[in-house]
């Protein structure tokens, strides 16, 4: 027997479960097709070649349904709807995300924020800081006040609870004065390269950290790393040495104040690991407690190199030559110095250290950039190519530690 499509069928059966005894007693079946049906006439090789699969729409009346007696029926009906293989059919589609798909995209969402905040942030310190060692060439004033100003927002934040404040012990501070010491050089040291040389500069030279890091590591602790390590530490030094000597503006007091940075920072990451490792205070307070023990340790030898007399001269010299933006810029360099630094601990918590590699690699080619562009620093097609071998090596080596 063939079927239409859109036609419906009834097989009427009388079956209590119960009564037959499950498989004890066959089904009746009531004389429903021994009625006179007009069916319409068909040609059975032409239907079976024409018509189309039949999809089952719907199915209602299928099983033991416990229904008040005077509701039941005699016959049980089973109705089948069909439809054909060409006529659309809507699908109510429904996609609903797990919980740990959800999780898993806040997360990356979350990662992508930080780390465009980061750059962002580093970026417009670098500008700014440039641009008051520019007007106010006092490189150990200007480390204090970016200190300065970090641990005077944490302390505000404290106070009002706008964040929560860390819980040390003397073992704490015991532990950070190493890593303040490593930190307030290297801090120090930058500040002094980038006011004698261009930001583009003191950058490439401190994408080559990661030789020191490797050098350090193996004379004073011993430690050894694969071959491809070693390996991505030639296009680095390469690169470096490339973009040093081909520099327009080149400054050795610039150029050994990177150097002395990238060492401090390899000694900053060391004693960090080694001494913090299982202290409870991570982040932004961790980084808040490092920037208020730095301006305890800088500020007497910033007073010693530099000197309130030779500060006062030099700050009446650069508001008389820029007026109310200057003072704007020491602010601005201060306050962005801490929050692009904050920044960068905060992801730090949230990544692995290999994507925290890759994104401190991507932030220095933004740095770089944004910096040339913006002080329209004369670049030779050479000393962009070893910039661009030095970064590339940064990046290979972020691989090849992993």
């Amino acid at each position: 027997m063939a079927f239409s499509a859109g036609k419906s069928f009834g097989l009427s059966t009388t079956f209590d479960p119960l009564q037959q005894k499950f498989l004890n007693s066959k089904p009746y079946v009531t004389s429903f097709f021994s009625k006179k049906i007009a069916l319409p006439k068909y040609d059975k090789a032409n239907d079976i070649m024409s018509k189309k699969p039949l999809y089952i729409s719907a199915v209602s009346g299928f099983g033991y349904v416990d229904e008040p007696k005077e509701s039941k029926s005699k016959d049980q009906l089973v109705q089948c709807n069909a439809y054909e293989a060409s006529r659309p059919q809507s699908i109510p589609i429904n996609i609903e995300f797990d919980q740990e798909t959800q999780v898993a995209a806040a997360q990356k969402l979350k990662i992508g924020l930080y780390f465009a905040t980061w750059w962002a942030l580093n970026v417009v310190f670098n500008i700014y800081n440039k641009k008051v060692l520019n007007a106010f060439p006092f490189p150990w004033l200007t480390s204090t006040l970016s200190l300065a100003a970090g641990s005077l927002m944490m302390l505000v934040s404290w106070a009002t609870r706008i964040a929560e404040t860390p819980k040390t012990d003397i073992d704490f501070w015991k532990a950070l004065f190493p890593v303040a010491v490593a930190h307030t050089i290297g801090h120090v040291a930058a500040t002094v390269s980038m006011s004698k040389v261009a930001v583009s500069f003191t950058h490439i030279i401190k994408s080559g950290e990661p030789a020191f890091s490797v050098l350090v590591s193996s004379l004073l602790l011993g430690e050894t790393f694969p071959l491809p390590v070693y390996l991505s530490l030639l296009p680095i030094i390469g690169g470096c040495a490339l973009a040093a000597v081909t520099e327009l503006n080149f400054n050795l007091i610039g150029f050994m104040g990177a150097m002395i940075s990238n060492l401090a920072f390899v000694f900053r990451n060391i004693f960090s690991k080694k001494g913090m490792k299982g202290k409870s205070v991570g982040g932004m307070n961790y980084y808040a407690c490092l920037s208020m023990m730095s301006l305890l340790i800088l500020t007497p030898f910033a007073i010693a190199v530099e000197g309130p007399q030779v500060w006062a001269l030099g700050w009446q010299n650069a508001v008389s030559q820029f007026g109310p933006n200057f003072v704007w810029w020491v602010v601005a360099q201060s306050v962005f110095y801490h929050l692009y630094n904050q920044m960068s601990y905060m992801s730090l918590n949230e990544i692995s250290p290999l994507t925290f590699s890759i994104g401190n690699t991507m932030k220095r080619i933004s740095v770089i950039v944004s910096s040339i562009i913006i002080f329209q620093n004369p670049i030779q097609p050479v000393n962009a190519l070893g910039a661009a071998i030095a970064i590339f090596g940064t990046f290979l080596y972020s691989q090849a530690k992993q």
